[in-house]
């Protein structure tokens, strides 16, 4: 595979990033319930979000948070939404994208990162745990916090 690089979400990329394709029955797993609850909470401003090209094609899309005042922990510094191109998955677009906000966070002093999903065979867990997250409990809302200590 040709060397990924990591751009800031913009308006030249948007389209692509909301055009990545899935495979069949991921789309039930985008956002877990707990993130949907919370969203409209959020402070926009607190986002870091960053697409990953192959060559000049969008083929990955990571939407962090770094909110250290949230009341949440698994908020201050987290995963929010990551997205890989089916033709590309199992490439390690996914592992490039979560390593870029890992080392985003080292830069601000953060060290761990959170992500949620819904406990489910079929879901990302086992991504999560393959790039290093721990189960450390869960939300509210039944989904698994992940935590990856930097």
């Amino acid at each position: 595979m040709a060397e990924l690089r990591l751009e800031d979400l913009s308006a030249s990329n948007i389209v692509a990033a909301n055009q990545l394709s899935l495979k069949p029955g991921q789309e039930q797993f985008i956002s877990p319930v707990t993130y949907s609850a919370e969203s409209s909470v959020v402070d926009p401003a607190t986002a870091w979000q960053r697409v990953a090209l192959l060559d000049d094609r969008v083929v990955g899309f990571i939407h962090g948070n770094f909110d250290p005042e949230n009341e949440h922990d698994f908020f201050r510094a987290c995963i929010w939404r990551i997205n890989v191109d089916a033709e590309v998955q199992g490439k390690g677009v996914g592992r490039f994208l979560a390593t870029s906000l890992a080392e985003e966070a080292k830069r601000r002093g953060v060290d761990r990162i959170t992500v949620l999903w819904e406990p489910d065979e079929e879901g990302p867990g086992a991504f999560f745990h393959r790039i290093g997250f721990r189960e450390t409990g869960e939300t509210a809302y039944g989904d698994v916090i992940g935590a990856l200590e930097l």
